[in-house]
């Protein structure tokens, strides 16, 4: 899912100095880690994260691939960083997810 996620980044936008450095955040994240896959489990998992963010007042469509994410990260016991936790709020209990702040400089 991310690596879906970061693929897609250096196509969306015009901008050759974002683009480049899309492209190398890609590179790098293929070279350092190996994909988990979205299995049985997560898509087990990803039903209950969607139910829980129903409960929250949300709805999970528009943030599909994210949730699914999570629901990888769960399904392998581990933790779920990210820049934008309040994009998982409600989800107690079922992943791990853990604020990070993007570099100085950094743009989605």
């Amino acid at each position: 899912m991310t690596l879906g996620e970061l693929s897609d980044a250096p196509h969306a936008t015009a901008d050759p100095i974002k683009r480049a450095r899309r492209i190398a955040v890609l590179q790098h994240v293929e070279a350092t880690f190996d994909p988990l896959p979205y299995d049985a489990e997560a898509a087990r998992i990803y039903g209950q994260i969607c139910a829980a963010v129903r409960s929250s007042g949300r709805q999970p469509r528009g943030r599909v691939a994210d949730l699914m994410i999570a629901a990888i990260a769960a399904g392998n016991g581990l933790p779920l960083y990210t820049t934008n936790p309040k994009d998982f709020a409600g989800l107690d209990g079922i992943v791990d997810v853990v604020a990070v702040s993007r570099p100085p400089g950094a743009t989605a």
